[in-house]
């Protein structure tokens, strides 16, 4: 055997990797924040994709599967940010100081107000507005029902429009994502 088989494998992950890549990176940073941290979440799913590739391959929704990884590792980063900022914290070092946001009002505060919602929360959001996935494949994604994300769906946009009340451009952002008029189709934290 001349090893066909695995040749076929990488050139499918190539071709998957391709395709996916730059959306994932997306979903990373609309999840974290963090566009450094965006590409090497991205990175880390598709590595663990790779050494799977055979089981991911093998599901009905390969993408569906490597979000679910996105949104696991991102989890994870936000947890470990949330020890390391409490220790900055101890340590005097405001969490401002750590951090740096786009220079423009309306993303800094959408950024910060995604950033305060929980977990699963943002994640319903961001896959629902940003990514336009059905309430379906959401849930598939999270590895919840569709009735959680609904609720959770619900419960986000509601939360995100009370904390941006009163910054009406933060507010305009939110509602062009809520309907459809808005999906960044840019490099997380680049140009378009």
């Amino acid at each position: 055997m001349d090893g066909s088989p695995n040749q076929d494998a990488r050139q499918e992950f190539h071709r998957f990797f391709e395709q996916h890549h730059r959306e994932l990176a997306r979903l990373a940073y609309l999840l974290i924040g963090d566009p450094d941290g965006a590409d090497d979440l991205a990175a880390d799913a598709l590595v663990a994709a790779w050494r799977n590739w055979d089981r991911v391959r093998g599901t009905d929704r390969p993408l569906a599967y490597v979000r679910r990884i996105v949104v696991n590792l991102s989890n994870s980063r936000l947890r470990a940010i949330v020890r390391e900022r409490g220790r900055l914290a101890a340590l005097g070092a405001g969490a401002d100081d750590v951090t740096d946001g786009p220079d423009v009002a309306a993303m800094v505060d959408l950024r910060a107000a995604l950033r305060r919602l929980p977990h699963r929360k943002r994640a319903c959001l961001v896959l629902r507005y940003a990514f336009d996935l059905s309430e379906q494949e959401t849930a598939r994604v999270l590895g919840v029902s569709v009735g959680t994300v609904k609720s959770q769906t619900s419960r986000a946009a509601a939360e995100l429009e009370r904390q941006l009340r009163g910054t009406g451009a933060a507010a305009d952002l939110l509602s062009g994502y809520r309907t459809g008029a808005l999906h960044p189709q840019s490099r997380p934290g680049g140009g378009t």
